[in-house]
Parts: structure tokens; C-alpha cells; sequence
């Protein structure tokens, strides 16, 4: 199985429902390797599941706890987007307030678009995604946008 990587995000107003989607699909995601921003990566880490009578925590020194997203650990996640380290980010981000950090999170996402990785903001897109085939079909791989070829080597005459 080839390594899957992914970052999971959510603002204060939506970590509740991250939290219930993570635990919704704990069994899959204790096969990757998960980086979380801040407080989201402590509370998945912290996540105690009922399976079978016994308390389990499927996360606990799983996950790759960065800085809070206010902190740079958006800018981090956008960094290893960047170094093609993560292949899938899910971000429910909270729509309704502007965030401090708003210039972070809209850098975040615009490189999460530009290295066309799996990228979601709300739970139904994010099931799509972790039970699609394509997630542990290794013959498939992200494939870069020539734009960034082009930028990459471009003439500065």
C-alpha cells in the first residue's frame, strides 16, 4: 500500500464536526498517516472509541500535531502541499466569521487547488474522497498541473 498523508483542519466553530467525522471513519483513517493543525491534532489524539466493549484510541501517537493554524501551522501544511508531503487536506473551515489568520487560510487552500491534491471543506466531500478507490490504488498518483512546470521555468528577459 503506498503511503497516503493527510492534513486535517477545522476552525473552532467547526471542530465538533470534524471530530464526529473522524470518529465516523476512524477504522479508515488509522491506515494514514494524519497531520493536524494545533488543537484539532490533541483532540484526535485524545479520541477514546468504543469497539467491541473495549476503550481504544486508534489516534493516540498517530497524528502529527503541528503549530495552530493562527500560529503558521496553516502555513506549514501549505509548505508540505507544496513539497507534495500530503495528498489529501480536509478543512472545515468556518464560513460564517473572517478568520484573523484569513490570509493563511486562502493561501492554504489556493495551494491545496494549485497542487491538485484531494481537498475538502465539508463532510460530505471529505466521505467522497476517503472512500474513494482511488485513495489506495497505487497505480494512481496526483498529477501536477503543467502551470507549475511553466512557472517553474519561465524566462525572466
Amino acid at each position: 500500500m503506498k503511503e497516503i498523508n493527510i492534513a486535517l483542519v477545522a476552525h473552532d466553530g467547526r471542530k465538533k464536526e470534524l471530530i464526529d467525522w473522524v470518529k465516523f471513519n476512524w477504522k479508515m483513517l488509522a491506515k494514514y498517516n494524519i497531520w493536524a493543525t494545533g488543537t484539532t491534532g490533541r483532540l484526535i489524539s485524545e479520541l477514546v472509541i468504543e469497539e467491541e466493549g473495549k476503550l481504544i484510541r486508534p489516534f493516540e501517537k498517530k497524528v502529527t500535531r503541528l503549530f495552530s493554524g493562527p500560529l503558521g501551522g496553516d502555513q506549514q501544511i501549505g509548505a508540505m502541499i507544496a513539497e507534495q508531503k500530503i495528498n489529501m487536506l480536509i478543512f472545515f473551515c468556518d464560513n460564517l466569521i473572517v478568520q484573523g489568520h484569513q490570509n493563511d487560510v486562502s493561501a492554504l487552500t489556493r495551494l491545496a487547488a494549485l497542487y491538485n491534491i484531494a481537498f475538502a471543506t465539508n463532510r460530505t466531500t471529505a466521505d467522497m474522497l476517503l472512500t474513494s478507490p482511488l485513495v489506495d490504488d497505487p497505480e494512481y498518483s496526483i498529477e501536477l498541473p503543467d502551470c507549475i512546470a511553466s512557472y517553474a521555468n519561465r524566462s525572466l528577459k
